[in-house]
C-alpha cells in the first residue's frame, strides 16, 4: 500500500492530526478535498469539520464546489472561480468575496437572499474546500494540504443517484467526461498528498 493511501477511518485521524498542527502554526490554512462525483467528498469533509469543531470549538470555513460551478457543464469554470475569487485572495491575506450559483435560475446570485448570494471571508480560520475540481495545478500551490477521495465507479454512481433520488442521473455521463478531461490535464491525483479509500 502506498504511503499516502489511507483507509477512510485512518484518513480522518491522520488529517485531523495534521490540521491540529496547521491551525496552531498558520493563521489561515487551506485544505482542498477532491475526488470524482459520488466518491464521498462531502461526507468526509463534514465528518472532518465535526472533529475539528469538537477539538477546537470552532467550525472551519466550508466551501462547496457545488456552489461555484456555473451549471452542469461548468467543472473547469468552477475550479477557476475558486482559484481567482477565493483561494488567491485568502492566500494573499486579503478578503475573499464570491457569489454562489443559483441552479434553478441558471445564474450567479440567489434572489431569495438579502445579499443576493454573496459570501465573504476575511481569514483567521481553517478553510475546507471540497468538490470536483478543487485541486488543480494552480490551487495546489495555494493549499496547505490536498486530499483525494477514491472510490470505484459502481459505488460512486449508486451514491450519486441516491443522493437526489435519481433526479440528475441524466447528467452523469457528461459530468464524467468533464472529470476525465480535468483530471488528465491537471494530474490531480499526483497533486494530492493523501489518498483516501472510500
Amino acid at each position: 500500500m502506498p504511503r499516502n493511501l489511507l483507509s477512510y477511518e485512518e484518513a480522518l485521524v491522520s488529517v485531523h492530526s495534521k490540521l491540529d498542527v496547521l491551525m496552531n502554526t498558520k493563521n489561515t490554512a487551506i485544505v482542498l478535498i477532491d475526488g470524482r462525483a459520488g466518491s464521498g467528498k462531502s461526507r468526509f469533509t463534514g465528518q472532518l469539520a465535526d472533529l475539528i469543531f469538537r477539538s477546537e470549538k470552532q467550525l472551519p470555513k466550508l466551501i462547496h464546489m457545488d456552489d461555484l460551478y456555473p451549471g452542469w457543464d461548468g467543472l473547469r469554470a468552477g475550479s477557476t472561480y475558486l482559484n481567482r475569487s477565493i483561494l488567491q485572495p485568502i492566500a494573499a491575506g486579503k478578503q475573499a468575496a464570491w457569489q454562489v450559483w443559483d441552479w434553478e435560475l441558471g445564474r450567479r446570485g440567489t434572489s431569495n437572499e438579502p445579499a443576493n448570494g454573496w459570501r465573504s471571508f476575511e481569514g483567521g480560520n481553517l478553510v475546507l474546500a471540497e468538490g470536483c475540481g478543487s485541486v488543480s495545478k494552480e490551487s495546489s500551490e495555494l493549499a496547505d494540504l490536498t486530499i483525494w477521495i477514491e472510490s470505484d465507479a459502481g459505488q460512486r454512481k449508486t451514491r450519486f443517484s441516491a443522493r437526489d433520488q435519481g433526479q440528475f442521473d441524466s447528467y452523469w455521463a457528461a459530468w464524467s467526461i468533464q472529470e476525465d478531461e480535468f483530471y488528465e490535464q491537471e494530474q490531480t491525483i499526483k497533486l494530492c498528498e493523501i489518498t483516501v479509500e472510500n
